[in-house]
């Protein structure tokens, strides 16, 4: 059996040295067809060292990324092939492929950046931090009570954007001697501004329900997933209605572990193309795109699990219901918005119906979730966080003023660093490749 593992690895580990060269070889002919940077142009750099599987950490910033580059401009310095390779095809934003070291501070010496932006906890990101003389700032890819918010690494930064009070008070229970009133700068939730796109159905009355929930997970503790224990019943109960209409958004890795609750996602999706033959007019929603944004803002109630997407709907201020994971050992923090949301207990799945209806109608449950969202996101107002988002980086542009002044008369002391050790050895080569399958450091591959 050992042996049999060995080789299985052994294969990947050569299929996916074929699959990166691959990569490679693609990425530089992109490269080589575009035009080289404007010179002393980019104020603000969006830094970014995973492969294309995290790509979503970044694409829920590119329209609110994408607006402020009218004012300040933007660039995304990809530090490995897959990601590089990815923006490029989808970012809004110029994309510089800095692979090695010398490539990295070669963008650096030719730009004027003065803001660096991180939408994760890469253990790379530490060769970008490097370079003074400029703001580390910390933005991240969600909102969460996830214990991935409240990691001692947001101390490495200049400053953090976070998204409210709930942010804040999380924080402070970890971040011993922290200056949060410098250094950590509420900015609300900018990407729900942008929570828009074109509908694959006209609005006509039916009460719209996404359904968005995510994969079984991989150990007991995070078996969030609810697509076999509460998914199967409850689009069944709405699909029968004539009044609803399903937007069913499941996690791209349902099944990966559990075969069963793969047969469950699979039996929900046949079940929506069946009821979209039956009644054309219905425009049930199957959705496996990689936008997110209209999902969240056309549908008059949301059922997710616990999971990011609990706080990306929480954002727009609009009712929820959270799905009570049957498994005893998953673990939940009551700390915040889950102490107080409204639950959908596996038993009443198929009574979802009725659910909704006492949702929508009760007035309770619609002051607290206001209560909850002013906690977490302050004023969600179309417009008020990206005011607050572009407040936030015209402080830190004059704080850089500030002390480049102070500075001005310094001698330049960066040099070039890392004993000039920029060719990708065959260990980088590993890590590339491991960054490219599996993602970045460990809490990114969740949610």
């Amino acid at each position: 059996m050992g042996i049999r593992n060995d080789a299985r690895l052994g294969l990947k580990f050569v299929k996916d040295v074929a699959a990166s060269r691959k990569a490679r070889r693609a990425l530089s002919g992109r490269l080589a067809s575009r035009p080289p940077l404007p010179k002393h142009h980019f104020k603000i750099a969006v830094y970014y060292a995973d492969g294309a599987v995290n790509l979503y950490q970044m694409r829920q910033w590119y329209k609110p990324l994408a607006k402020l580059a009218e004012t300040w401009p933007v660039l995304v310095l990809s530090r490995t092939g897959g990601g590089s390779l990815g923006l490029i095809d989808e970012s809004p934003l110029p994309v510089a492929h800095v692979r090695k070291v010398t490539e990295l501070e070669q963008v650096i010496a030719d730009q004027d950046i003065r803001i660096v932006f991180y939408v994760n906890q890469n253990a790379k990101n530490f060769q970008m931090m490097r370079y003074g003389r400029r703001w580390h700032v910390f933005i991240n890819h969600g909102e969460s009570d996830k214990m991935y918010m409240t990691t001692n690494q947001f101390k490495a930064y200049d400053y953090s954007f976070v998204a409210g009070d709930a942010a804040l008070v999380r924080l402070n229970k970890v971040l011993w001697d922290y200056d949060f009133g410098k250094r950590a700068i509420t900015i609300g939730r900018p990407q729900a501004d942008y929570y828009s796109g074109d509908l694959p159905f006209t609005p006509d009355g039916r009460q719209v329900v996404l359904y968005a929930p995510t994969w079984e997970g991989d150990r007991s503790a995070a078996a969030y997933g609810s697509v076999a224990t509460h998914g199967v019943a409850l689009v069944t109960s709405l699909l029968a209605t004539g009044r609803h209409r399903v937007i069913y958004r499941p996690h791209p890795r349902s099944g990966v572990v559990d075969h069963s609750y793969g047969a469950a996602n699979k039996q929900i999706i046949a079940m929506i193309n069946g009821a979209n033959g039956r009644d054309p007019a219905a425009h049930h929603v199957y959705d496996a795109g990689s936008e997110l944004g209209w999902q969240l803002a056309v549908a008059d109630v949301a059922i997710v699990d616990i999971s990011a997407m609990v706080y990306d709907r929480l954002a727009t201020g609009k009712p929820l219901m959270v799905t009570r994971p049957l498994n005893p050992a998953a673990e939940i923090d009551t700390g915040g918005y889950l102490f107080d949301c409204e639950w959908l207990d596996a038993g009443r799945s198929g009574d979802i119906v009725d659910a909704l209806d006492e949702l929508t109608h009760d007035d309770e449950a619609e002051t607290r979730l206001r209560s909850w969202v002013e906690r977490y996101f302050g004023d969600t107002t179309p417009g008020a966080a990206t005011a607050r988002f572009h407040a936030a980086v015209a402080h830190l542009m004059d704080e850089w003023d500030i002390h480049a002044a102070l500075h001005a008369d310094d001698e330049d002391v960066e040099e070039a660093g890392f004993d000039g050790l920029t060719p990708l050895a065959s260990g980088e080569i590993a890590e590339e490749i491991a960054t490219e399958v599996m993602g970045g450091t460990e809490g990114e591959r969740e949610g």
